[in-house]
């Protein structure tokens, strides 16, 4: 093997992607984050190198470079986590080592799905978004749709950076007062960017689906898995990413057709690399609409490892091997979860989801991508127990109501 694989970033996604190399590999995962996260530090089958120059685009290139200078290999496949270190390869790509490879699309095209605003306005005329106004605190606030509503940062990535009294990930707002108070949290913070305002698409947490595609270096797509989910996160900070989710399963009905409506759409755009897309079924139309696109892989997308697509040798068979392959849909059904089976048997209100996700317990089709039976060390497994038991508390006084 005369590559390396480097996983950038320290959060439940950077782990399951080394779990993923190491499934292929079965040896020791090269990783390198800004700082430690408890999700990566007491695995056995990670080599973590922590530099907090990473999370500055200007000084990242160097920081890499140093990094990767006594890496012994023709090429180096870089897989980021997050999009501040996506950004940190594509905006660096020129000064980066000439071994270092990536699949992300360029700069402005990154910015246009990062930067909410750029990406309601570029995509507004698809037919596949919801209603939505960009709200900069200068202008006349104006809403002309009904409430309940949502309030979103533009600006992910400056958000992500910064803390203040009433931080929330998404905000589900009732009236005008809720909005009021909401928007003086962020003048009264650091934040200087724009507010995403948008109607909310009624519907408990199976309205939601995820979608994880794969396009390789030509712009083809190569790969589609389609998932519904059946519980969110409920916490502040968690919201709007799923706890568990079911593949190829739809209690509204199977139809490939919704994931070829998709999959035109990421090539129409000209997509490159791994996306995950946040949809949700709007019964009211019954039409399925994106609610952002992240040029990622997601916090759950290890199910399509799971059901026989190992992510990272999509990037491999793509950047070092240039294999290009026909189109696919991850049809295997089997349920990802992050929350034990008694949260899914309280808190997900969809009975026929909740059937299924039963029924795929009892027949062994289960994963959670923290959980690896080769990196079970006695650290990992206490601090898998204590997020376990966790859950539990997390539900109980979750602030998300539908």
């Amino acid at each position: 093997m005369d590559f390396e694989i480097i996983i950038i970033g320290s959060d439940a996604n950077a782990y399951y992607m080394a779990r993923c190399v190491h499934e292929l590999y079965h040896k020791k995962v090269k990783l390198i984050a800004r700082k430690p996260m408890s999700f990566v530090k007491h695995s056995k089958i990670i080599d973590a190198t922590y530099d907090e120059r990473l999370w500055n685009i200007d000084k990242f290139s160097k920081a890499m470079n140093e990094y990767v200078k006594n890496i012994n290999a023709k090429k180096i496949i870089c897989i980021s986590s997050n999009e501040t270190y996506a950004k940190g390869l594509v905006a660096n790509k020129n000064k980066l080592d000439k071994r270092i490879l990536f699949n992300y699309v360029d700069l402005n095209f990154l910015e246009s799905l990062m930067m909410k605003d750029k990406f309601y306005e570029t995509y507004k005329d698809s037919g596949l978004l919801p209603k939505t106004i960009i709200y900069d605190f200068k202008d006349e606030l104006k809403i002309d749709f009904d409430f309940p509503i949502i309030i979103k940062p533009n600006d992910v990535i400056s958000f992500n950076h910064i803390n203040f009294e009433g931080k929330k990930k998404i905000y589900k707002l009732n009236n005008m007062d809720e909005v009021n108070q909401t928007i003086n949290y962020f003048k009264n913070s650091s934040y200087k960017g724009k507010l995403i305002i948008q109607e909310y698409i009624p519907g408990d947490d199976s309205s939601l689906f995820d979608g994880v595609i794969y396009s390789n270096t030509k712009g083809k797509c190569e790969l589609f898995a389609f998932a519904q989910i059946g519980l969110q996160e409920h916490t502040s900070n968690m919201v709007g990413n799923a706890a568990c989710l079911i593949n190829h399963f739809n209690t509204n009905g199977l139809d490939e057709n919704i994931i070829l409506n998709f999959k035109n759409f990421m090539e129409k755009i000209k997509f490159k690399g791994i996306a995950e897309l946040d949809i949700k079924y709007d019964y009211r139309d019954k039409k399925y609409k994106i609610l952002e696109i992240n040029a990622r892989q997601g916090r759950c997308s290890y199910y399509v490892t799971a059901a026989g697509f190992n992510i990272v040798k999509l990037f491999v068979d793509d950047l070092i091997y240039h294999k290009e392959k026909k189109f696919q849909i991850a049809n295997k059904e089997l349920l990802l979860t992050y929350v034990p089976k008694n949260i899914i048997k309280k808190y997900v209100v969809n009975e026929k989801f909740k059937k299924e996700a039963l029924k795929l317990y009892k027949e062994k089709k289960v994963v959670n991508p923290l959980i690896y039976k080769k990196d079970l060390p006695l650290k990992r497994i206490i601090f898998l127990l204590k997020k376990h038991f966790k859950y539990y508390k997390d539900y109980k006084n979750g602030y998300w109501k539908y």
